[in-house]
Protein backbone atom coordinates (compact mmCIF):
# COMPACT_ATOMS: atom_id res chain seq x y z
CA UNK A 1 0.00 0.00 0.00
CA UNK A 2 0.98 3.71 -1.10
CA UNK A 3 0.69 5.99 1.71
CA UNK A 4 0.33 10.18 0.79
CA UNK A 5 3.21 11.91 1.19
CA UNK A 6 1.67 14.03 3.93
CA UNK A 7 0.81 10.32 6.11
CA UNK A 8 4.23 9.22 5.32
CA UNK A 9 5.77 12.65 6.74
CA UNK A 10 3.73 12.38 9.95
CA UNK A 11 4.77 8.69 10.33
CA UNK A 12 7.96 9.55 10.08
CA UNK A 13 8.34 12.65 12.70
CA UNK A 14 6.88 10.31 14.65
CA UNK A 15 9.15 7.75 14.25
CA UNK A 16 11.98 9.87 14.96
CA UNK A 17 10.42 11.64 18.40
CA UNK A 18 10.49 8.23 19.57
CA UNK A 19 13.73 7.75 21.41
CA UNK A 20 13.67 11.49 22.90
CA UNK A 21 9.76 10.29 24.16
CA UNK A 22 10.89 6.86 25.54
CA UNK A 23 13.75 9.10 27.28
CA UNK A 24 11.72 11.80 28.98
CA UNK A 25 9.52 8.65 29.99
CA UNK A 26 12.19 7.41 31.70
CA UNK A 27 13.12 10.45 33.06
CA UNK A 28 9.80 10.54 34.57
CA UNK A 29 9.36 7.26 35.77
CA UNK A 30 12.73 6.73 37.56
CA UNK A 31 13.70 4.63 39.20
CA UNK A 32 12.28 1.87 38.03
CA UNK A 33 15.17 -0.25 39.29
CA UNK A 34 17.84 0.16 42.10
CA UNK A 35 20.29 2.43 42.03
CA UNK A 36 23.75 2.25 43.69
CA UNK A 37 25.61 5.02 45.07
CA UNK A 38 29.76 4.15 44.88
CA UNK A 39 31.60 5.40 47.65
CA UNK A 40 35.63 5.66 47.57
CA UNK A 41 36.37 5.21 50.93
CA UNK A 42 35.86 1.54 53.26
CA UNK A 43 32.38 1.12 55.10
CA UNK A 44 32.86 2.75 58.25
CA UNK A 45 34.61 6.39 57.04
CA UNK A 46 32.25 8.88 57.72
CA UNK A 47 31.82 9.34 54.24
CA UNK A 48 29.87 6.10 53.88
CA UNK A 49 27.86 6.78 56.84
CA UNK A 50 26.79 9.80 55.46
CA UNK A 51 25.98 7.73 52.04
CA UNK A 52 23.99 5.51 54.08
CA UNK A 53 22.12 7.89 55.93
CA UNK A 54 21.19 9.61 51.92
CA UNK A 55 20.54 6.11 50.57
CA UNK A 56 18.02 4.91 53.01
CA UNK A 57 16.46 8.67 52.44
CA UNK A 58 16.17 8.05 49.51
CA UNK A 59 14.98 4.86 49.26
CA UNK A 60 12.06 5.37 51.05
CA UNK A 61 11.19 8.70 49.50
CA UNK A 62 11.61 7.61 46.02
CA UNK A 63 10.22 3.94 46.64
CA UNK A 64 13.28 2.11 45.20
CA UNK A 65 16.37 0.79 46.83
CA UNK A 66 19.71 2.77 46.96
CA UNK A 67 22.69 0.68 47.74
CA UNK A 68 25.59 2.00 48.80
CA UNK A 69 28.58 0.24 46.94
CA UNK A 70 32.41 0.60 48.64
CA UNK A 71 35.02 0.87 45.64
CA UNK A 72 38.14 2.76 48.05
CA UNK A 73 41.09 2.73 46.62
CA UNK A 74 43.70 5.59 45.11
CA UNK A 75 42.39 8.41 46.95
CA UNK A 76 38.89 7.54 45.95
CA UNK A 77 39.91 7.77 41.93
CA UNK A 78 38.83 4.00 41.91
CA UNK A 79 35.26 4.94 42.54
CA UNK A 80 34.94 8.03 40.48
CA UNK A 81 36.58 6.49 37.44
CA UNK A 82 33.90 3.64 37.57
CA UNK A 83 30.65 6.21 37.85
CA UNK A 84 32.52 8.17 34.71
CA UNK A 85 32.00 5.16 32.85
CA UNK A 86 28.85 3.70 33.86
CA UNK A 87 26.02 4.54 31.76
CA UNK A 88 24.40 8.02 32.31
CA UNK A 89 20.83 6.64 33.25
CA UNK A 90 20.73 7.64 36.98
CA UNK A 91 21.63 3.86 38.13
CA UNK A 92 25.32 4.38 39.48
CA UNK A 93 25.96 7.30 41.10
CA UNK A 94 29.25 8.72 42.96
CA UNK A 95 29.41 9.78 46.77
CA UNK A 96 31.63 13.15 45.94
CA UNK A 97 34.12 14.55 48.66
CA UNK A 98 36.27 17.47 48.89
CA UNK A 99 39.25 14.75 47.58
CA UNK A 100 37.31 14.59 44.18
CA UNK A 101 38.59 17.80 44.08
CA UNK A 102 41.74 18.17 45.26
CA UNK A 103 42.82 14.93 43.49
CA UNK A 104 42.44 16.76 40.30
CA UNK A 105 45.26 19.21 40.95
CA UNK A 106 47.12 16.53 43.18
CA UNK A 107 46.85 13.38 40.45
CA UNK A 108 48.34 14.11 36.72
CA UNK A 109 46.93 11.56 34.88
CA UNK A 110 43.61 10.30 35.36
CA UNK A 111 42.04 9.32 32.72
CA UNK A 112 39.15 11.78 33.95
CA UNK A 113 38.29 15.21 34.52
CA UNK A 114 36.30 15.55 37.58
CA UNK A 115 34.37 18.75 36.65
CA UNK A 116 33.93 17.88 33.37
CA UNK A 117 32.99 14.22 33.48
CA UNK A 118 30.93 13.90 36.94
CA UNK A 119 27.73 16.18 36.83
CA UNK A 120 26.99 17.99 40.25
CA UNK A 121 23.69 16.32 41.68
CA UNK A 122 22.85 17.73 44.99
CA UNK A 123 25.22 18.96 47.79
CA UNK A 124 24.39 16.93 50.94
CA UNK A 125 26.86 18.44 53.99
CA UNK A 126 29.74 20.86 55.01
CA UNK A 127 32.07 19.32 58.14
CA UNK A 128 34.77 21.37 59.73
CA UNK A 129 38.11 19.41 60.54
CA UNK A 130 40.05 19.91 64.10
CA UNK A 131 43.66 20.52 64.90
CA UNK A 132 44.44 18.25 67.31
CA UNK A 133 47.29 17.01 69.46
CA UNK A 134 48.78 14.04 71.31
CA UNK A 135 48.56 14.47 75.12
CA UNK A 136 52.29 14.21 74.69
CA UNK A 137 52.60 17.49 73.36
CA UNK A 138 53.07 20.37 75.84
CA UNK A 139 51.04 22.85 73.72
CA UNK A 140 47.36 23.63 74.83
CA UNK A 141 46.87 26.59 72.31
CA UNK A 142 47.77 27.46 68.83
CA UNK A 143 49.79 29.76 69.70
CA UNK A 144 52.09 27.56 71.95
CA UNK A 145 52.20 25.04 69.56
CA UNK A 146 53.32 27.50 66.95
CA UNK A 147 56.06 27.88 69.08
CA UNK A 148 56.32 24.18 70.11
CA UNK A 149 57.10 23.63 66.52
CA UNK A 150 59.40 26.67 66.16
CA UNK A 151 61.34 25.92 68.62
CA UNK A 152 61.80 21.78 67.50
CA UNK A 153 61.61 22.45 63.90
CA UNK A 154 61.63 19.27 62.27
CA UNK A 155 60.95 17.06 65.20
CA UNK A 156 57.18 17.51 64.77
CA UNK A 157 55.48 15.02 62.73
CA UNK A 158 51.96 15.45 61.07
CA UNK A 159 49.77 12.73 60.56
CA UNK A 160 46.97 12.28 57.82
CA UNK A 161 45.37 9.45 55.76
CA UNK A 162 47.50 9.91 52.76
CA UNK A 163 49.42 11.90 50.75
CA UNK A 164 47.05 14.47 48.91
CA UNK A 165 44.17 13.81 51.41
CA UNK A 166 42.43 16.74 53.56
CA UNK A 167 43.93 15.90 56.55
CA UNK A 168 47.49 16.57 54.69
CA UNK A 169 46.32 19.27 52.79
CA UNK A 170 44.50 21.64 55.50
CA UNK A 171 47.86 20.73 57.52
CA UNK A 172 50.49 22.32 54.27
CA UNK A 173 48.24 25.14 54.41
CA UNK A 174 48.88 26.23 58.56
CA UNK A 175 52.15 25.13 58.05
CA UNK A 176 52.52 28.00 54.81
CA UNK A 177 50.79 30.28 56.42
CA UNK A 178 52.60 29.83 60.11
CA UNK A 179 55.99 29.39 58.57
CA UNK A 180 56.28 26.35 61.07
CA UNK A 181 58.28 23.14 60.22
CA UNK A 182 56.31 20.09 60.87
CA UNK A 183 56.92 16.75 58.97
CA UNK A 184 54.20 15.19 57.25
CA UNK A 185 53.61 11.78 58.19
CA UNK A 186 51.02 9.28 55.52
CA UNK A 187 49.37 6.81 57.06
CA UNK A 188 47.26 3.96 54.29
CA UNK A 189 45.10 3.07 57.34
CA UNK A 190 44.20 4.89 60.38
CA UNK A 191 46.69 7.01 62.16
CA UNK A 192 44.48 7.58 65.10
CA UNK A 193 45.78 4.64 67.25
CA UNK A 194 49.29 6.65 66.86
CA UNK A 195 48.55 10.05 67.69
CA UNK A 196 46.61 8.27 70.61
CA UNK A 197 49.84 6.88 71.28
CA UNK A 198 51.93 9.82 70.98
CA UNK A 199 53.63 8.46 67.66
CA UNK A 200 53.17 11.09 65.93
CA UNK A 201 52.37 14.82 67.32
CA UNK A 202 49.75 16.62 65.02
CA UNK A 203 46.88 16.02 63.12
CA UNK A 204 44.29 17.42 61.15
CA UNK A 205 41.21 14.86 61.01
CA UNK A 206 37.85 15.11 60.36
CA UNK A 207 35.63 16.12 63.88
CA UNK A 208 33.43 13.26 63.82
CA UNK A 209 36.92 10.73 63.31
CA UNK A 210 37.92 11.62 66.77
CA UNK A 211 35.01 13.93 68.54
CA UNK A 212 35.08 11.07 71.35
CA UNK A 213 38.46 11.38 72.03
CA UNK A 214 38.53 14.75 72.25
CA UNK A 215 35.38 14.51 74.86
CA UNK A 216 37.49 11.86 77.04
CA UNK A 217 40.62 14.13 76.88
CA UNK A 218 42.86 11.34 74.77
CA UNK A 219 43.43 14.01 72.17
CA UNK A 220 43.72 17.56 72.52
CA UNK A 221 41.90 19.75 70.50
CA UNK A 222 43.45 23.26 69.54
CA UNK A 223 41.12 25.00 66.84
CA UNK A 224 38.50 23.91 64.42
CA UNK A 225 39.22 24.26 60.62
CA UNK A 226 35.94 26.26 59.71
CA UNK A 227 35.88 30.07 59.76
CA UNK A 228 34.19 30.26 63.13
CA UNK A 229 33.14 27.80 65.87
CA UNK A 230 31.01 25.10 65.81
CA UNK A 231 28.02 23.68 67.27
CA UNK A 232 29.49 20.31 68.30
CA UNK A 233 32.66 21.37 69.80
CA UNK A 234 31.53 25.23 71.30
CA UNK A 235 34.09 25.55 73.34
CA UNK A 236 37.09 25.23 70.57
CA UNK A 237 38.30 28.03 69.29
CA UNK A 238 38.31 28.15 65.05
CA UNK A 239 42.11 28.51 63.88
CA UNK A 240 41.07 31.69 62.13
CA UNK A 241 41.08 33.27 65.55
CA UNK A 242 45.09 32.75 65.58
CA UNK A 243 46.10 32.51 62.14
CA UNK A 244 44.04 35.23 60.12
CA UNK A 245 41.81 34.08 57.34
CA UNK A 246 42.63 30.27 57.82
CA UNK A 247 39.64 28.42 56.67
CA UNK A 248 39.01 24.76 55.69
CA UNK A 249 35.92 22.78 55.28
CA UNK A 250 35.37 19.33 53.89
CA UNK A 251 32.06 18.23 52.41
CA UNK A 252 30.14 15.62 50.91
CA UNK A 253 28.05 15.44 47.75
CA UNK A 254 26.08 13.50 45.08
CA UNK A 255 27.16 13.18 41.20
CA UNK A 256 26.50 11.64 38.82
CA UNK A 257 28.17 10.62 34.90
CA UNK A 258 27.93 13.36 32.47
CA UNK A 259 25.28 13.49 30.29
CA UNK A 260 22.36 11.95 32.88
CA UNK A 261 19.43 13.59 32.16
CA UNK A 262 18.39 17.10 33.81
CA UNK A 263 14.71 15.50 35.16
CA UNK A 264 16.89 12.42 36.21
CA UNK A 265 18.60 15.27 38.15
CA UNK A 266 16.29 17.53 39.39
CA UNK A 267 14.59 13.98 41.12
CA UNK A 268 17.53 13.23 43.17
CA UNK A 269 18.00 16.73 43.99
CA UNK A 270 14.89 17.62 44.84
CA UNK A 271 14.69 14.21 47.12
CA UNK A 272 17.96 14.96 48.49
CA UNK A 273 16.89 18.35 49.77
CA UNK A 274 14.07 17.19 51.54
CA UNK A 275 15.48 15.05 53.18
CA UNK A 276 18.18 17.69 54.76
CA UNK A 277 15.08 19.65 56.50
CA UNK A 278 13.90 16.46 58.25
CA UNK A 279 15.05 17.08 61.91
CA UNK A 280 15.82 13.05 62.09
CA UNK A 281 18.68 13.52 59.22
CA UNK A 282 19.84 16.88 60.26
CA UNK A 283 20.79 15.75 63.99
CA UNK A 284 22.62 12.17 62.47
CA UNK A 285 24.49 14.65 60.13
CA UNK A 286 25.21 17.07 63.33
CA UNK A 287 26.44 14.31 65.29
CA UNK A 288 28.70 13.27 62.49
CA UNK A 289 29.93 17.19 62.61
CA UNK A 290 28.34 18.05 59.41
CA UNK A 291 26.05 21.05 58.29
CA UNK A 292 23.72 20.33 55.89
CA UNK A 293 24.64 21.94 52.14
CA UNK A 294 21.37 21.95 50.36
CA UNK A 295 21.53 23.81 46.87
CA UNK A 296 20.61 23.50 43.62
CA UNK A 297 22.68 21.13 41.09
CA UNK A 298 23.83 24.70 39.47
CA UNK A 299 25.14 25.82 42.83
CA UNK A 300 26.71 22.98 43.52
CA UNK A 301 28.88 23.03 40.61
CA UNK A 302 29.93 26.34 41.10
CA UNK A 303 30.49 25.15 44.51
CA UNK A 304 32.77 22.54 43.30
CA UNK A 305 34.72 24.29 40.91
CA UNK A 306 35.21 27.55 43.77
CA UNK A 307 36.74 24.48 46.02
CA UNK A 308 39.22 23.14 43.33
CA UNK A 309 40.59 26.43 42.64
CA UNK A 310 41.02 27.48 45.64
CA UNK A 311 42.51 24.10 47.29
CA UNK A 312 44.41 23.54 43.72
CA UNK A 313 46.67 26.19 44.77
CA UNK A 314 47.79 24.94 47.87
CA UNK A 315 48.24 21.85 45.98
CA UNK A 316 50.91 22.99 43.59
CA UNK A 317 52.97 25.27 46.75
CA UNK A 318 53.24 22.33 48.27
CA UNK A 319 53.80 20.49 45.45
CA UNK A 320 51.56 17.31 46.77
CA UNK A 321 51.86 14.67 44.36
CA UNK A 322 48.81 12.06 44.66
CA UNK A 323 50.28 8.61 45.62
Amino acid sequence: MKLPRRNFLHLAAGAAALPAASRIARAQTYPTRPVRIIVGFPAGFAADTVARLIAQSLSESLGQQFVVENRPGASSNIATDAVVRATPDGYSLLLVTQTNATNATAYENLGFNFIRDIAPVAGIGTNPFVMVVSPSVPAKTVPEFIDYAKANPGKVNMSSPGTGSAGHIFGELFKMMTGVHIVHVPYRASFIPDLLAGQVQVGFPTVGAVIEHIRTGKLRALAVTAATRVDVLPDIPALAEFVSGYEASGWIGIGAPRNTSAQIIETLNKAINAALTDPKMRARLADLGFAPLANSPAEFGNYIVQYTEKWGKVVRAANIKGE
